[in-house]
């Protein structure tokens, strides 16, 4: 078999129907989807064994995986949440471009299943940021990372001890061995509900937090810096600026097209000195984000 598909999952009755028939309408037939439970409340299992989904206990999310990668028959793992949306030939594009690149650890481009500005914007920043880690510290989210088995097996999976961005940790250890690749022919549509259940604003701040907390103190290994929670609830968008999120966009923009310019050339020139043509991006990286805390900030003062 070439590809074991591993959602885990705690109750997502609602969302799971979506992934799986946008899984089932793929172009690619040689696949295989787990399903690992967190022990379900809802009808999740039900559901998931009607689409023909094979099903084991799971916990959170880096057990769950885990469990999923001990079931899998497949040559590539491609892990998943239930609340993504594969766009058509997107299973295809994937093993292919894998294959043909010789690629053991990838992840691709991140859409919104929103069509909310701030929604677009925080997910471009998003894949600029992993972009700009591929060369420095890779980093990848855990419902859209796709590995070889073998690498997989040989860095003994996901950390269980690990409390939150275990999928970065992953990564890390993997691109030890192998590099972390983007993809060229794949993107992916996200749901935006944690957006939605915590506030845009309050989200990207705690993402901020996260990061900063495991640049300078290591791996989150309770609860204590962030809450993990699986369910979602719907709220209000924020209010925007449009003029200020037009302007962050467009330079976005411009900054993604010399990035892929780059890229293109970057494989024969020297680690040293791709690390020197990255500075001015890493630079104006750090202003775009330095004013979008600003931007959060003032937001968030004007609702209180």
């Amino acid at each position: 078999m070439k590809v074991s598909i591993i959602i885990p999952a705690l109750n997502e009755e609602e969302l799971l129907p979506k992934l799986l028939d946008s899984i089932k309408g793929q172009d690619f037939e040689d696949y295989e989807v787990i399903l690992a439970d967190a022990h379900s409340k809802d009808r999740t299992r039900e559901i998931a064994a009607s689409y023909g989904c094979r099903v084991v206990d799971g916990g959170l999310p880096a057990a769950g995986r885990n469990a999923g990668a001990a079931a899998a028959r497949g040559e590539f793992l491609f892990f998943l949440d239930a609340d993504v949306v594969l766009p058509p030939g997107f299973l295809r594009n994937v093993y292919d471009e894998m294959q043909e690149r010789y690629i053991d650890l990838a992840t691709c481009e991140i859409k919104p299943l929103s069509d909310y500005q701030m929604d677009r914007i925080v997910h471009r920043l998003i894949n600029f940021a992993v972009l700009l880690n591929l060369w420095i510290d890779p980093k990848a989210f855990g419902f859209c990372i796709f590995v070889t088995k073998r690498l997989f097996d040989r860095i003994r999976g996901f950390d269980e001890t690990i409390y939150v961005a275990e999928d970065n940790d992953f990564v890390k250890r993997g691109s030890a061995y192998r590099p972390l690749r983007y993809l060229n022919s794949a993107f992916i549509l996200a749901s935006v509900r944690r957006f939605e259940k915590e506030g845009r604003f309050a989200y990207m701040m705690k993402g901020i937090k996260l990061n900063l907390y495991r640049t300078f103190r290591g791996e989150i290994r309770n609860d204590e810096v962030v809450k993990y929670e699986f369910d979602a609830f719907n709220k209000a968008p924020d209010p925007e600026d449009k003029n200020f999120l037009d302007n962050l966009e467009q330079r976005l923009l411009e900054m993604e097209e010399h990035h892929w310019r780059f890229s293109r050339k970057a494989m024969e020139q020297s680690k040293e000195r791709n690390m020197k043509q990255l500075q001015p991006r890493i630079q104006e990286y750090s202003r775009l984000i330095e004013e979008l805390q600003s931007y959060v900030k003032e937001k968030r003062h004007d609702n209180e």
